[in-house]
């Protein structure tokens, strides 16, 4: 038979097709060089509890890719199913791995889940055995079936009748509510796995947080009852809540209208006391120390009226003894502007002030000013006292001008600076003297009479004190 060129060349074409396409159906599709000879591939064996509805067929997943098939299922000599997975070479699974047992569908179509549990085992190799400790299986579900169809026996058929019926008028008409519940249940579920860590962490750290409420109960049960209290007390004032519920806005409102006003003030006054606040703080200790005595010197003023109380003369007032000791001690002038410069009080004009600080600088420890500037205690150097700030921050120590009495000298000391003059030393002693006539004999060996010691003496009168003795 003479075939033409054209028929020849159409026949050649097609032999080539027909050949490639058997190629890749062998190579591809039906992998026989894989079925025969295992090339690119590599086994392992994974041992299950039972089958669980796998087949041989089967695929095999790493984190949702297909690696790999079934090759066999059977069941081994000491009662256990071993599943042999052919898997695809040049795919790293850690050794370090958990296989479960999944379905596709609710038909069957069982699969071979690998799912690691350590990215730093080392991978799997040809002939690895998986135990059965690290594989999951579902559950069978003919049990399952088994088991509703015994629960459903036990329930009668009239309450069964009842709880659909019950059941179809509890949530009929539900529909879009229970999808939007089914939804958020599954998110809700979705984001606790992804914070399966946190949620890990909560519950182990909340046993801690339990058994300290468990250890305090009776604490919260007295908090309990003190807040059932206050709830019975709100409710018993209802009208005063109302009250103050209805007046919160008014006065809210005037007081938001007061802060208008002292807006532009306001500034100010809050610097002023910051300044108040920075003196309080470094005067701390006097502060308390004013706020300890200021209890006893309110007691002791009021205790001045304490004998007359009850008596006509309480009508007079408090009861007060004046003891005029006019001059006694004498007044402080050291450290002032000296007596040459000074005005007499009838007199308006007034001298320049001299510079620097004007205080009594008389000795710390003189008999009169206790209470003078001088003796100030420094509250930052317990233990210091000194007339100013400035003297209490350094190191210099208080210096007086002179002892404060029978002042001589340069009128102009309290700037030129003077010093302290001693005073010539009188000795003192103490001898017995006649309260009768008033004589004693002094440290001289001579007796002499002092008329004011005498028992006869006329008792003094705060006029006679005052004015002196006729001559």
């Amino acid at each position: 038979m003479h075939l033409s060129r054209g028929i020849k060349i159409q026949l050649a074409v097609f032999s080539v097709v027909s050949l490639i396409a058997g190629l890749v159906m062998i190579f591809v599709y039906v992998k026989l060089p894989v079925l025969l000879f295992g090339v690119g591939r590599y086994t392992v064996t994974v041992e299950l509890p039972r089958s669980g509805g796998l087949y041989a067929t089967g695929n095999v997943t790493y984190r949702g890719v297909e690696v790999g098939r079934v090759d066999d299922v059977k069941v081994t000599p000491n009662g256990s199913v071993a599943a042999t997975l052919s898997l695809k070479s040049g795919i790293d699974i850690p050794s370090d791995v958990r296989a479960e047992v999944h379905s596709v569908s609710a038909v069957g179509e069982q699969y071979v889940a690998l799912i690691p549990r350590s990215e730093n085992s080392p991978p799997l190799k040809d002939g690895d055995v998986i135990p059965v400790a690290d594989t999951w299986v579902p559950p069978d579900i003919n049990s399952l079936f088994d088991s509703a169809n015994a629960g459903l026996d036990a329930i009668p058929d009239d309450a069964l009748t009842t709880m659909v019926d019950e059941s179809y008028v509890a949530v009929g008409g539900l529909g879009p509510e229970l999808a939007r519940l089914v939804k958020g249940s599954t998110a809700l579920a979705i984001d606790a796995r992804q914070h399966l860590d946190a949620l890990t962490a909560l519950i182990d750290e909340a046993k801690p947080v339990l058994d300290s409420q468990s250890d305090t109960s009776s604490a919260i049960d007295a908090w309990a009852a003190q807040v059932a209290d206050i709830a019975g007390q709100l409710k018993a004032e209802d009208h005063a809540v109302a009250g103050f519920i209805d007046d919160g806005g008014p006065t809210a409102a005037q007081a938001q209208q007061l802060l208008d006003r002292i807006d532009p003030t306001l500034p100010t006054i809050l610097v002023n006391l910051s300044g108040i606040a920075d003196v309080a703080l470094t005067y701390n200790a006097s502060v308390e120390q004013l706020l300890v005595l200021l209890p006893h010197s309110i007691a002791v003023e009021s205790s001045l009226a304490l004998p007359n109380a009850n008596t006509r003369q309480n009508l007079r007032g408090l009861y007060l003894s004046f003891n005029l000791n006019i001059n006694v001690p004498p007044p402080c002038t050291t450290g002032y502007i000296p007596v040459q410069q000074q005005r007499t009080p009838d007199q308006l004009d007034f001298p320049e002030r001299q510079p620097g600080d004007l205080y009594c600088r008389i000795p710390q420890d003189a008999m009169f000013g206790v209470r003078g500037v001088r003796n100030t205690p420094c509250p930052t150097k317990p233990g210091k006292r000194a007339p100013t700030a400035k003297m209490c921050r350094s190191d210099q120590e208080y210096v007086p001008l002179n002892d404060g009495n029978n002042w001589k000298g340069d009128p102009n000391a309290t700037l030129s600076g003077q010093a302290v003059p001693q005073p010539p030393s009188q000795p003192i002693a103490a001898v017995p003297y006649d309260p009768a006539t008033g004589t004693y004999v002094g440290p001289d060996g001579k007796a002499y009479t002092q008329a004011d010691l005498a028992r006869d003496n006329p008792q003094q009168t705060w006029q006679s004190m005052l004015i002196p003795p006729a001559r």
